[in-house]
């Protein structure tokens, strides 16, 4: 029995030595992972007449929801790494920024850099960015809704002019996201620019009156004849891009596939190192999506 009791008693502390070596071994490689990966994120919101869609929820709730999320996400990676190690940035931008000063003032305080805080300035940081968030682009969307001033999001100037200095950052230890939330359609009036059949922009009505719409054989046009928007002459190896919210027109369905395929070759052509596209969808399933991504 001795014998027996010997064993069993060998064959536990083995057992339970390994399970706190495998423990050990995987908490190791998930500090490293996360030492290395700061994140310095960028939300690009198109405030265009998109937000007075009549959607349920609306299209502003969608929006913050989306904020929210990655927020959330955000603060994980701080809580993982601790107040010391954890460095990443978060921002909300607006293309061009909105001529509302009240919407600019509030944009300027959606902007964390927790690589230029002390600890406890991050500790408040953790404690209030939620809120801080939620609350102002809450505000922001009420203003923009109030004023009916739907100049348009210039995302193809954007990716010209600003995107390599606004979303990119040069340390290493980085990863670049960029999350741009639209309903695909891109419109500015100062970028109007046609170069054969390249163009700065996407509407329903330039889709018409190409003949893409009801056209079966859309994907060979478009192809065929190379249409796209025209180069930006950069490229963005160091930056990953999630586009949401993606909301084709009710009367033209299809309009999805032909935005996407825009999309896609723009993004293949800057050379961007990973991108994934959505439709609009309820913010329990896009969340899903943005926890996936990230």
């Amino acid at each position: 029995m001795k014998a027996k009791y010997f064993i069993w008693s060998l064959v536990v502390i083995l057992c339970s030595c390994t399970s706190k070596t495998t423990k050990n071994e995987e908490n190791n490689n998930f500090s490293d992972i996360v030492k290395k990966e700061q994140l310095n994120i960028t939300i690009l919101l198109d405030l265009s007449d998109r937000v007075t869609q009549p959607l349920q929820p609306s299209q502003s709730e969608r929006d913050i929801a989306i904020v929210s999320s990655i927020v959330e996400i955000f603060k994980s990676n701080m809580e993982k790494k601790g107040a010391y190690k954890s460095k990443d940035k978060l921002k909300i931008l607006f293309t061009p920024a909105p001529d509302n000063a009240s919407i600019n003032n509030i944009a300027n305080t959606l902007t964390v850099d927790l690589s230029k805080m002390e600890n406890r300035q991050k500790k408040e940081i953790f404690d209030n960015i939620t809120n801080d968030f939620t609350n102002g682009l809450s505000e922001i969307y009420k203003l923009t809704l109030n004023s009916k001033n739907w100049i348009g999001s210039d995302i193809w100037r954007f990716f010209k002019y600003d995107a390599k200095d606004l979303c990119i950052d040069q340390d290493k230890s980085y990863r670049n996201i960029l999350v741009i939330v639209t309903d695909g359609y891109i419109y500015h009036k100062q970028s109007t620019d046609r170069q054969k059949n390249r163009t700065a922009y996407l509407t329903g009505t330039f889709l018409q009156n190409e003949g893409f719409r009801n056209n079966p054989n859309w994907k060979d046009k478009f192809e065929k004849q190379d249409y796209g928007f025209i180069s930006s002459g950069q490229t963005y190896e160091d930056l990953d891009i999630l586009v949401l919210e993606v909301n084709p027109s009710n009367s033209h369905k299809n309009d999805e596939d032909i935005i996407r395929a825009y999309l896609n070759k723009w993004f293949t052509e800057m050379k961007v190192n990973h991108f994934e596209i959505y439709n609009t969808d309820l913010p329990v399933n896009t969340k899903n999506k943005i926890v996936r991504f990230f």
